[in-house]
This record gives structure tokens, sequence and C-alpha cells, in this order.
């Protein structure tokens, strides 16, 4: 699949948990419900992946963990807060440069409107 195929089904499953639960649960819970929602369209999803940083050409286990990588190919970052900050946006962009990832999201669940919590970000690898 390609990476704008995973967008569209990462969108529609966000669609849908927040249609389901609505606003103001933890961000475990739609974790849950969005890896559930994935893998019953078939696609593989890996939850609370590690990401070492490379530092001067070592390997360094960090605290680092990628909530969602989607297909091998999509970085999905949940957040259940009042409002997206920069330190937010910083983490995902943070993400998607150590990991070589070209396309990730930033979903905030506690909205009114999904359409407003979801945030997609591009890295020019």
């Amino acid at each position: 699949m390609t990476e704008n195929e995973l967008a569209t089904l990462i969108v529609d499953a966000a669609l849908s948990v927040h249609r389901e639960l609505g606003p103001g649960l933890f961000e475990s819970t739609y974790e849950a419900c969005m890896v559930y929602e994935l893998k019953s369209k078939g696609v593989d999803v890996e939850v609370q992946n590690e990401l070492p940083i490379i530092y001067k050409g070592a390997k360094l286990e960090t605290a680092y963990r990628i909530d969602l990588l989607v297909g091998g190919k999509v970085i999905v970052e949940l957040k259940s807060v009042s409002e997206i900050s920069d330190q937010h946006m910083a983490q995902i962009i943070t993400y998607l440069r150590h990991s070589q990832v070209k396309l990730g999201f930033l979903i905030n669940f506690n909205v009114k409107l999904i359409k407003n919590g979801i945030k997609r970000v591009a890295n020019g690898v």
C-alpha cells in the first residue's frame, strides 16, 4: 500500500473511532480502537514502536516510542489534549526525521469535530 492509501485508511479510522467514542477519553483508549480499526482493514500496525537515536554513528536506545507505525510507512501520534501545542508538533517532526519515515499524522481526539484534530505532517527525507 502507498503512503496516501494508508493515509486515507488512517483518517477513516480516526473518523470512525471519534464518531463512536467522542472526545474526552484517555489516549490509550483511542490507540486501542485505532489499532482495531486498522487491523480490521488488513493493515499492519506496530504499537509503541521504540525509536532509537543515532548519535555520532552510535545507536542509542531512548525512551522515544512511536504510538502507531502503520504499514511500516506512516507514523501516527495520538493525543487527547485540550489543544495541540508546538511541543506536540515538534514530537512528530522529530519522530519522522529520526525514523526516516516520510509521512505522519498528529491526531487529537479531544475535539468536538475530529477534522479539526487531524494534522498531516510530511518529512522531506
